[in-house]
């Protein structure tokens, strides 16, 4: 059965001072030694002190600096985190354009026939493609779209226009420099 000393109040409070055993008192230094739960406390006591002393010296604590500096690092990766949210949805946003504007330029030319992957239909093309530049030239400048070979260069172009811009977008959203 556990007993209280009427002394270990008085013992206890020297050890938690880090008064034990300068500044004890002879009488109560014997009394320890005689007492059972008293010399228990300050066996046990010491061992936890000892523990402790033991593990402060072998934990080598990390300079401020470098705290301070791994603290930058993540607010900064969090930031970049941030950033690059938006770029994510940019990137998906111009692929989308790009692939929309591909399959709108198919199903244009698909109304027309699938002629245009012949040979003779680029032949004719390359050879008709500086009058109907200047058709539509013309027709610009006057201030409308007229016929069907006018309008086939503004959706050509727009849609080079297009495709090149969706891919300069996702080059540099990409560039990890």
């Amino acid at each position: 059965m556990l007993t209280s000393c009427p002394h270990e109040k008085e013992v206890r409070q020297l050890i938690a001072s880090g008064q034990w055993p300068a500044a004890c008192p002879p009488e109560l230094s014997v009394h320890v030694s005689t007492c059972r739960t008293c010399s228990d406390l300050v066996l046990v006591s010491e061992a936890f002190q000892q523990a402790r002393a033991e593990s402060l010296a072998a934990a080598r604590p990390i300079p401020p600096a470098i705290l301070m500096w791994r603290a930058q690092l993540r607010r900064r990766s969090a930031a970049m985190e941030r950033m690059a949210r938006p770029l994510l949805g940019a990137q998906i946003f111009a692929c989308a354009v790009a692939v929309f504007a591909a399959v709108g330029f198919a199903g244009f030319e698909a109304r027309s026939g699938v002629e245009w992957f012949t040979w003779s239909f680029w032949r004719d093309w390359f050879v008709q493609l500086p009058q109907a530049a200047a058709s539509q030239w013309q027709s610009l400048s006057s201030g409308g779209l007229t016929g069907a070979g006018g309008s086939w260069i503004v959706l050509a172009s727009a849609l080079a226009t297009l495709l090149l811009l969706g891919g300069v977008t996702i080059y540099f959203a990409t560039d990890k420099q």
